[in-house]
């Protein structure tokens, strides 16, 4: 609607959809806002209701407006605080602290779940507010990288150039050639980051170095390359100490914090292995003189798969939880010792029950799984190396194979023989 406004010395037109001033003069004040004036005792409101004294009647003042990086069917991720203008253009700027779906996220992540998916886009970050003479972090794009070195960062101002490693965490996307010289060199030139800095340093996490040439950056762009430390913590003490890293800061730690953190992981991937296990333990378990009974399925079945599930959990838990105190240091024969000690209790609770073939069964069984799964923990630790660790499989798993066949025949013979 259209409403004639006087203030006396010229005329405007006002337009609003909520209310209609009945008798009163506006201010030119109160039509440049869009408003029913504040100051008059009574507004009459098209909506039939009515405004007191000091009260605008077209409701509360509006949100702040919509952000210029605002397009149509996208969304600015929840970690992205503001954008920071630099001679490239904005750049978002990452806020220091986590929200509910950071830490559900992470939880996802540390239990296998959606782990493969885990990602930010790759590209340049700012946290803080940083300028040309603020330092560059560079990292994966594995969200949990990245979360971890952002809330590092409360007291710092830098620029994050985030790397393209399909999700991968650095350790092991260096191994994989992703975290690379010329994904970095690549990804300088798409973000225009020599534009922005006065200085041509780089600051890489020391855990990159088996896939990133510093010689291959600093030919290619003309950046330095200077190894951070080893640890997000470590950083802001860093940067402090004019890039210079004290020797804790290069020492790699894997305590027992570290490794019970990777042991949903473990059972994460076991999880799936697990149900075609039971469904075959519960088939064998009822093969017998009269072909097949099912009674000897759940009562032979359940203790078949006791022992399964006491060398997964020897295996994935157990042997990580007690990793330096187990003897040998190949872990088939570290999974091998946190078997026994889980399966000799359960033999002996089962003695009665158990004929001897069985017993045997039970064994050979348990301690395979429970040897696999500790070796498969290889991957996770800074303990091993990629030779080392092949040299290990092609050791044990063919002896783990023979175990379970042995098993078998032993569980399905103690049937007929019993």
């Amino acid at each position: 609607m259209s409403v004639k406004i006087t203030d006396g010395k010229k005329d405007a037109d006002l337009y609003s959809n909520h209310c209609r001033p009945e008798g009163f003069t506006i201010p030119e004040t109160s039509a440049k806002n869009g408003c029913c004036p504040q100051d008059s005792p009574q507004v009459s409101c098209s909506s039939g209701n009515t405004a007191e004294q000091g009260e605008p009647c077209c409701g509360p003042p509006p949100s702040a407006p919509s952000s210029i990086h605002e397009k149509p069917g996208y969304a600015i991720c929840r970690y992205v605080s503001g954008f920071l203008n630099t001679p490239v253009g904005f750049v978002p700027r990452v806020s220091t602290s986590l929200d509910l779906s950071d830490h559900i996220g992470t939880l996802y992540a540390r239990s296998g779940f959606f782990r493969n998916d885990y990602k930010v886009a790759p590209g340049l970050y700012a946290a803080g507010t940083p300028d040309q003479n603020s330092p560059v972090l560079v990292t994966a794009n594995y969200k949990l990288s990245f979360d971890t070195i952002r809330t590092r960062l409360k007291h710092s101002n830098v620029w994050l150039l985030v790397i393209d490693t399909r999700g991968i965490n650095v350790w092991c996307a260096g191994g994989k050639s992703l975290f690379s010289a010329k994904e970095v060199v690549r990804l300088i030139r798409q973000t225009g980051l020599s534009r922005i800095l006065s200085h041509r340093k780089l600051i890489l996490p020391q855990l990159a170095a088996n896939g990133v040439s510093a010689q291959s950056v600093r030919k290619a762009c003309g950046f330095e390359v200077i190894w951070g430390p080893i640890r997000a913590e470590d950083i802001e003490p860093f940067i402090e100490n004019n890039l210079k890293a004290a020797p804790k800061m290069r020492q790699v730690t894997f305590d027992t914090l570290d490794r019970l953190t990777l042991i949903p992981v473990e059972l994460n991937f076991a999880w799936k292995p697990s149900l075609l296990a039971i469904l075959t333990v519960f088939l064998l378990s009822g093969i017998g003189p009269d072909i097949f009974s099912l009674t000897d399925t759940v009562s032979r079945g359940s203790m078949l798969i006791a022992a399964f599930f006491t060398g997964v959990c020897t295996g994935a838990i157990l042997t990580p939880a007690l990793l330096p105190w187990l003897p040998f240091r190949m872990f088939s024969l570290k999974g091998l010792i946190a078997g026994l000690a889980g399966l000799i209790p359960l033999i002996f609770f089962f003695r009665e029950k158990a004929a001897g073939m069985e017993i045997f069964a039970l064994l050979f069984m348990g301690l395979a799984v429970s040897s696999y799964l500790a070796m498969n923990f290889t991957g996770s630790t800074p303990f091993t190396s990629p030779s080392g660790v092949e040299k290990e499989m092609k050791k044990s798993i063919p002896i783990q194979g023979i175990a379970i066949a042995a098993g078998i025949i032993f569980w399905v013979a103690a049937a007929f023989v019993g």
